[in-house]
């Protein structure tokens, strides 16, 4: 009897959660709703400036520009009640993080890093008439075409080249083919390039192909140089490893329809003891000024806490892209409060910005791998901070004599005024 009696009461289950969701289509009707009207209060919320922060440099936001919550109810549900009866999320956002952006047709444009419960990246367009708030996703993710055998596709630049294309150039990840078997970690990493004229058709180019092994956070320039086309590069002897050398490279390509480039030098490198010391890469395409472009790049050092992600600025001239003119100290950006919580903590990591007609500057950035924030400046501002911040003092008895002499300075101007 107590195995008749088992088996009703397990077979009852089911039929109970089957009337629960079954009620004619009232419950997923009203289920959808819901889910609909809290999406799209969410996606119309201000963002105000953080009244906490002020450096003079720039502006932060209460909340983040684009999260997982701002991903289109259709990319998550399947809205159909006999396929989906309890209206579930099926396919989940995990994270929106390191976006490209552009300033096109009047509107602010992120090319998001979307990255799925299954861990796989893929691009994505939001645009915002201000770039702070109201952020919405375009009605379907970027069509890249595939190079086999890649796998995962992330961080793209955007770059309006002087040639009238638009390109993005991203990292294109594949498993290692040379890893010990049983490795599934060790991998493999290069830069893909696509072209555009609308952001809705993407024809891929070759990857590229420069001296060094592998090559991450790829930048091209958005001007011919010397007749031709010229990329920031971040040679690595490995997928992690940057090498015995390592920095902000720089290489020139003549038809980047084939994507073969000429040498590389580093224009900016690695330094001990500062946020630059494991590692460092270019961060969006640099913005051209009368005074010389403007770089943002991205500074990585480790601490007991891990590696720890900052942004930093530095000027090269207008002649020569390839010389530096500015190099401020420190970084100019590190994570903020809940910026250092994710899913890789204590990580800041840009790959976009934009200029306003009104020279106003809006840098995006990935907080700890799993949204995306915003910062407000001026072009004017940046270029302040770069040509007038100290360089790195390299020493304790360096940074000391900077401090003092600020103090020094305050103290005979206050004592004149």
């Amino acid at each position: 009897m107590k195995k008749k009696s088992t088996k009703k009461a397990s077979a009852a289950k089911p039929a109970k959660a089957k009337a629960t969701a079954g009620k004619g289509s009232s419950y997923f009707q009203a289920r959808v709703k819901a889910v609909r009207k809290a999406h799209e209060a969410f996606l119309k919320r201000r963002n105000p400036v953080d009244a906490g922060w002020d450096n003079g440099v720039f502006e932060r936001f209460q909340y983040p520009v684009v999260t997982y919550r701002h991903a289109p109810i259709e990319w998550r549900y399947d809205l159909n009640p006999k396929t989906n009866p309890f209206f579930m999320e099926r396919l989940g956002i995990n994270a929106t993080l390191n976006p490209g952006a552009f300033f096109w047709k009047g509107k602010v444009h992120l090319v998001v890093r979307t990255e799925g419960y299954d861990r796989k990246s893929f691009f994505s367009i939001v645009e915002s008439p201000n770039g702070v708030d109201n952020f919405r996703f375009w009605d379907e993710p970027c069509d890249i075409p595939e190079l086999k055998p890649e796998t995962n596709l992330y961080d793209m630049r955007i770059t309006f080249h002087a040639d009238g294309w638009i390109y993005g150039v991203f990292c294109a990840e594949a498993k290692d083919p040379n890893a010990p078997q049983g490795d599934l970690s060790s991998a493999v990493a290069q830069a893909g390039i696509v072209r555009t004229r609308d952001f809705r058709k993407w024809d891929r180019l070759p990857n590229l192909k420069t001296p060094a092994s592998q090559q991450r956070n790829v930048v091209l320039h958005p001007e011919f140089v010397d007749g031709q086309y010229a990329f920031y590069t971040r040679p690595m002897d490995g997928f992690i490893d940057v090498g015995s050398g390592g920095g902000i490279g720089w290489t020139l390509c003549k038809d980047i329809t084939t994507g073969v480039t000429g040498p590389e030098k580093i224009i900016d490198s690695r330094a001990y003891h500062t946020i630059k010391e494991s590692k460092n890469g270019q961060g969006p395409v640099p913005i051209k000024t009368p005074k010389g472009w403007l770089h943002l790049a991205h500074g990585v050092r480790n601490c007991a806490a891990g590696l720890r992600y900052t942004l930093y600025m530095f000027m090269t001239s207008l002649e020569d892209p390839t010389k530096v003119i500015a190099r401020p100290g420190g970084h100019f950006l590190a994570p903020y409060e809940g910026e250092r919580i994710g899913d890789v903590s204590n990580v800041t990591f840009t790959n976009g910005w934009v200029r306003l007609p009104d020279d106003t500057v809006i840098i995006y950035y990935g907080g700890s791998d799993t949204r995306c924030y915003a910062a407000r400046t001026s072009v004017d501002k940046l270029v302040d901070w770069c040509l007038n911040t100290p360089e790195d003092g390299a020493t304790s008895r360096g940074s000391v004599d900077q401090r003092v002499a600020l103090i020094r300075a305050n103290k005979a101007f206050l004592g004149k005024a």
